[in-house]
């Protein structure tokens, strides 16, 4: 006998007595008996159907998720934008000027002013008190005139008020503008009208409130040019008395640097009508004092 035939043979033995080992270890566990053959010939049975249905059932094989490539997304870069956003401009005088002419002031536009002012925070019969007729304004400046010429025009009987003009701490005419600078220009450019009247600077920029009460109490002046403030506050004062004045004008129409008229500045324009309401109104709707809009 070969070598290879010698180790087959003791292959199969040793197989067959494997199988022998495991059938026994079965049959033990299934609570047969190993002398009973028709228990092990059905034992023997199960398993194979047993086999045979496991062999018969297809292998389930879980599904592996296959790897995703991920790809980092870029953010989009913004085009910028050439042409950059226009930011909305307040509107200017200047930018109002270069579209239209600059219009005279007329009584209508005090009118409308006042309205406005009082109707906010009072009655309807305080509104009609404090309204003014057209009757209580002189002719308005069309902005042909220079002051003087303006003046000589509204008051052309001005020497004889100026003779009749006795009573101190009064004034005949009151003019009144924004500043302290536009005060003095006014002052010159009246001296074709003026004569030889007294003007009184009416106004705070170093000159003291007790220094103009005394002037006011010891000497007689014919015209008072300031701003509305000083004028309010010596009127508050007793320093300045209204009941002899008969004429006042508003420098409406002139502009400073930055093109602002009187009314345009918001603290001109309350004390402008401050003053106003404080008793030059009740004058006028009497027919004591007469508005001018220069």
């Amino acid at each position: 006998m070969s070598l290879s035939t010698k180790r087959g043979s003791e292959g199969t033995e040793l197989q067959r007595k494997r199988t022998e080992k495991q059938s026994t270890i079965c049959l033990q566990q299934s609570n047969i008996d190993p002398s009973d053959d028709e228990a092990i010939e059905k034992a023997n049975g199960n398993r194979t159907a047993t086999h045979q249905d496991s062999d018969s059932k297809p292998a389930v094989t879980k599904k592996r998720k296959q790897p995703t490539e991920c790809f980092l997304s870029q953010p989009e870069e913004k085009q910028e934008s050439t042409v950059k956003a226009k930011r909305r401009k307040k509107k200017k005088i200047t930018d109002i000027l270069e579209k239209s002419a600059p219009k005279p002031g007329v009584p209508a536009d005090l009118q409308n002013l006042l309205s406005q002012h009082f109707g906010k925070n009072r009655s309807v019969i305080e509104i009609e008190e404090l309204k003014l007729s057209d009757s209580c304004f002189l002719p308005a400046n069309d902005l042909t005139h220079s002051f003087s010429s303006y003046l000589k025009e509204i008051c052309p009987k001005w020497a004889k008020l100026r003779k009749n003009h006795k009573e101190k701490k009064s004034v005949v005419m009151l003019v009144i503008c924004s500043s302290a600078l536009r005060s003095l220009e006014l002052i010159k450019s009246m001296t074709a009208f003026k004569g030889d009247c007294r003007v009184l600077k009416l106004f705070a920029k170093h000159i003291k409130i007790k220094e103009q009460m005394k002037m006011l109490e010891k000497g007689v002046f014919h015209i008072g040019v300031g701003t509305p403030g000083r004028v309010k506050a010596l009127v508050e004062q007793d320093g300045l008395c209204l009941n002899s004045t008969k004429y006042m004008i508003l420098d409406w129409n002139w502009r400073d640097q930055k093109l602002r008229r009187m009314m345009d500045i918001p603290e001109i324009k309350k004390e402008t009508i401050d003053l106003l309401e404080m008793s030059i109104i009740k004058l006028c709707r009497e027919g004591s004092v007469k508005l001018g809009i220069f």
